[in-house]
């Protein structure tokens, strides 16, 4: 992974301290001791420049490993400005799109065209300006009654064209709510077995399950903001014990990265 060194330019990252936090150089204070890696910046554009950076190097290092890679992105308002950073920064644009799968992990019952549509600012941020085969991008059909079903069979026919073992995803981005929300997890049930479900209603909502999630290689968390300190302290005491939908994110064998910027740690 790289991270910003002093003067702001790339470079190599810092080891982490025992507590799997990366000291930047000119980042605020420990943040509380999340499971997994930590990164933090004074300023969300610093750390959309390590969120993307750590991105484009995984990116690369699968298409080595496997000829693709296999991305599920979230459709939260939080996130479009790292999509705008992909697209417009040259230091991103050597992302290998064309070699890249790219996945939804949730979306609203709703039309694209509708305000309330999770796939449609991915669409026209990152989608519509990146050079990805048009079969290559993966939107969920939520006009289809049997669109978990669907969803699941794409996935499984797309993975499973490498060796077992590495059929899944390589990176799931999520963005945490105030609450502890993320993805489509609010509220949902038992998902044992299962690896796209139906959740809520009025309208309803289609979601990656954390089964399939928590497989992956590499799950980053995007937290910034004041409104995340409160939830961030509890989730490293231990004071919630199941309580927040975050809480069901916990990989397997893969790497859990934090994105959180100074004001979530305050």
């Amino acid at each position: 992974m790289q991270w910003s060194d002093e003067s702001g330019e790339a470079g190599e990252a810092a080891r982490p301290d025992e507590s799997g936090v990366y000291r930047l150089v000119s980042g605020p204070a420990d943040p509380p001791p999340l499971p997994g890696n930590v990164a933090v910046a004074d300023t969300t554009d610093e750390l959309i420049d390590h969120l993307a950076a750590d991105m484009l190097v995984h990116a690369e290092n699968c298409v080595r490993s496997f000829g693709d890679f296999h991305v599920a992105l979230s459709g939260d308002a939080a996130l479009e400005p790292l999509y705008a950073r992909l697209m417009y920064d040259p230091a991103f644009r050597r992302l290998p799109w064309r070699r890249t799968h790219l996945w939804i992990v949730s979306d609203t019952c709703v039309p694209e065209d509708d305000p309330r549509s999770l796939y449609a600012p991915i669409r026209e941020t990152l989608v519509d300006h990146a050079d990805i085969p048009p079969d290559q991008v993966h939107p969920m059909s939520v006009d289809e009654r049997d669109a978990d079903v669907l969803y699941e069979a794409d996935l499984r026919e797309a993975l499973g064209w490498r060796e077992k073992g590495h059929d899944r995803l390589d990176y799931v981005l999520l963005a945490m709510n105030d609450d502890g929300g993320v993805g489509g997890l609010h509220g949902l049930g038992e998902t044992a077995d299962r690896l796209i479900v139906f959740t809520g209603s009025d309208p309803n909502s289609l979601t990656m399950t954390p089964e399939l999630m928590n497989a992956a290689r590499m799950i980053g968390i995007y937290a910034v903001g004041p409104g995340k300190a409160a939830t961030l302290r509890r989730l490293a005491s231990g004071a919630t014990i199941g309580e927040l939908p975050i809480e069901r994110i916990d990989p397997i064998e893969g790497e859990l990265c934090w994105y959180v910027d100074g004001a979530a740690c305050r």
